[in-house]
């Protein structure tokens, strides 16, 4: 499976791009690009697709995309009903490896930035004091121009590099086909999983959306994502009760079936698979981190 290959401008001014945006609908396909993109999420929250990786996100988050890794940012439905007080803000970096020239990362200077951006090409998940360090660079980076521009991403991509680890995010096997005859299906596939996740998706529904056979439909899925289509479900149902328990508004019997699990043993259980805790201890590591 392709993702839809984008075009990223710079300006003519620019040799990279610094991007505020503030709707809730840029790039929301699942696309790729040769730049790399290191995100920051400022406000808004959704269901994040990158390689072979699900999971919520939401606001304070800061990813690195590697070149050509396809991803993808679901808001959540609310984003779009244009309520004031609900709205999203991210700063967004597209940059290519070679912007400086061939033989920059060549220098033994910058082993250690050469190394991190080969590491990105699984997705890199940025936390802790390093993400606060850079959150202040990339908000600067919007309102500088010249050689500085230049010397505030190559500060921000030192940080990362001589920062303690951060987290994968794709596992260490995940390829992607070319494609080009799909670009649109599994898009299709994520938006509708997406929007129904709560209620019991049947295979020929799915297997329609994806323009296939039934018989063929399981098959296909995991031959482009590596797990099956009720693990991907699974996953994205756990995802939202990530965020559910860290917004703390239900009690854990209600968000396991706002989740769309239908009980709590089962809901118990994936939720352990998935993430490697129980609900509950969950929400009280994110409350005391």
């Amino acid at each position: 499976m392709k993702p839809l290959l984008l075009k990223v401008s710079s300006g003519p001014a620019h040799s990279f791009s610094v991007r505020h945006d503030v709707l809730p609908d840029i790039n929301n396909r699942w696309h790729c690009h040769p730049e790399l993109e290191l995100i920051y999420f400022k406000k808004g929250s959704g269901t994040q697709f990158i390689g072979d990786s699900i999971k919520q996100f939401k606001a304070g988050d800061m990813v690195l995309v590697g070149s050509n890794l396809p991803h993808y940012w679901r808001f959540d439905d609310a984003y779009f009903h244009h309520d004031e007080n609900i709205k999203v803000e991210m700063i967004v970096v597209h940059f290519c490896e070679n912007f400086w020239g061939d033989q920059f990362l060549q220098l033994p200077e910058n082993k250690l930035i050469k190394v991190l951006l080969e590491r990105s090409k699984r997705g890199l998940q940025i936390s802790g004091s390093t993400k606060e360090k850079m959150a202040a660079l990339l908000a600067a980076m919007l309102n500088t121009d010249g050689a500085d521009r230049i010397i505030m991403l190559l500060t921000a991509l030192n940080t990362l590099a001589t920062s303690n680890p951060v987290n994968y995010l794709t596992s260490i096997g995940f390829k992607y086909d070319h494609n080009e005859s799909e670009n649109d299906r599994l898009n299709n596939i994520y938006e509708y999983s997406v929007r129904n996740f709560r209620k019991k998706i049947y295979l020929d529904e799915i297997a329609e959306i994806a323009g296939v056979s039934s018989n063929s439909f399981c098959r296909y899925f995991k031959s482009k994502t590596r797990k099956t289509y009720s693990q991907f479900i699974i996953e994205i149902k756990v995802g939202y009760a990530c965020k559910l328990l860290i917004e703390n508004k239900l009690n854990i019997k209600q968000l396991c079936y706002d989740s769309g699990f239908n009980n709590f043993s089962t809901f118990h259980k994936h939720f352990k698979q998935v993430t490697g805790k129980s609900p509950l201890m969950y929400q009280k590591e994110f409350t005391k981190n």
